[in-house]
């Protein structure tokens, strides 16, 4: 059974360079108005909900993003000290979001 782009809801969870290190942000998702431009490697969660028409005409009907500040993308073991004593307010705000989600279908 094909169940792509059949979800309800989705969460994205990423890390953001536009906020301070640690920082933990969710908001909702609009597709992206412009596809015309996509780079498969380096889509963000508008552009994948975007795609996600595209490809399967269906979307979810809640879309959320949960980010955590990154203070730097170098490639190292493990994470910031800023990120790491954000896991458990990051944690938190997905559960949160998760029981939102399954209350609201």
């Amino acid at each position: 059974m094909d169940t792509r782009g059949s979800a309800l809801s989705v969460i994205f969870v990423d890390c953001a360079t536009d906020c301070d290190p640690g920082l933990v942000r969710t908001m909702t998702v609009e597709p992206a108005a412009d596809t015309s431009k996509l780079a498969t490697h380096h889509l963000d969660a508008a552009q994948l909900l975007a795609l996600s028409k595209q490809l399967y005409g269906a979307m979810p009907r809640s879309s959320l993003l949960l980010t955590v500040g990154a203070g730097s993308l170098e490639l190292r073991e493990g994470f910031s000290e800023a990120v790491e004593k954000a896991l458990p307010a990051a944690q938190a705000a997905l559960e949160e979001s998760v029981q939102r989600l399954l209350t609201d279908r």
